[in-house]
């Protein structure tokens, strides 16, 4: 089973319907999904549990699953609490297979027109270590985790293979977080959000650049 329904972002109404919204959608599908004997489930939680929008720096880069979750915000708040819920879950059911995909803002192939207008300054998308996802790209994570995830509840940051960004990785840092400890050499314009453990474990592998529809 598929959980993508949801408020998809802050501000679209108030923080308490937000939060009571996406929550009881969360409980009732899992719950649903137990009693029907599904035992496998994928969850759209959020690139937003790192941090964002990176008002403080986040710890080090490329930033991984490894690192503690940081809500800045009510929606963020929740996704962190579906997760706990996911992991309360699957301590209660062995058998259950439950994966939450912190996507990174996601993308249709209309919307990377836009990108030449943020090349001027790498301020512009910093907020979420200028990170993307293209849909289709999400689409096959989805696929992979329905196939490939173990039993217990797992999270993976699924984001593209590059960034926003024009500029190599390394200038993105040295502009924005010059003080952020580098976890590891970072090459060309490869992505700041680490898609190290879901290339591995679920053998996610994108296929999409918005560079080859600009």
């Amino acid at each position: 089973m598929v959980h993508l329904a949801a408020v998809p972002a802050p501000g679209i109404v108030p923080d308490t319907a937000l939060i009571t919204q996406n929550l009881t959608m969360t409980i009732n599908v899992f719950q649903a999904a137990r009693r029907a004997g599904v035992r496998r489930i994928v969850h759209a939680s959020s690139e937003t549990l790192l941090g964002i929008p990176m008002a403080i720096d986040p710890p080090y880069v490329p930033l991984d699953e490894a690192a503690p979750t940081r809500p800045e915000f009510m929606y963020a708040v929740g996704k962190h609490l579906e997760e706990e819920l996911a992991r309360k879950l699957v301590r209660w059911d062995p058998a259950l297979r439950i994966t939450g995909l912190r996507f990174s803002n996601v993308m249709a192939e209309e919307d990377y027109a836009e990108f030449p207008s943020w090349q001027h300054d790498t301020s512009v998308r910093r907020w979420n270590l200028f990170g993307y996802i293209d849909r289709r790209d999400g689409g096959q994570a989805v696929l992979r985790a329905l196939e490939n995830a173990a039993p217990g509840y797992d999270t993976f940051i699924i984001a593209a293979a590059d960034t926003v960004m024009e500029r190599p990785s390394v200038e993105l840092l040295d502009a924005e977080f010059p003080t952020v400890p580098r976890s590891r050499d970072i090459v060309g314009r490869e992505t700041l959000l680490d898609i190290t453990r879901a290339r591995d474990v679920l053998g996610y592998a994108p296929q999409h650049s918005w560079r080859d529809y600009v």
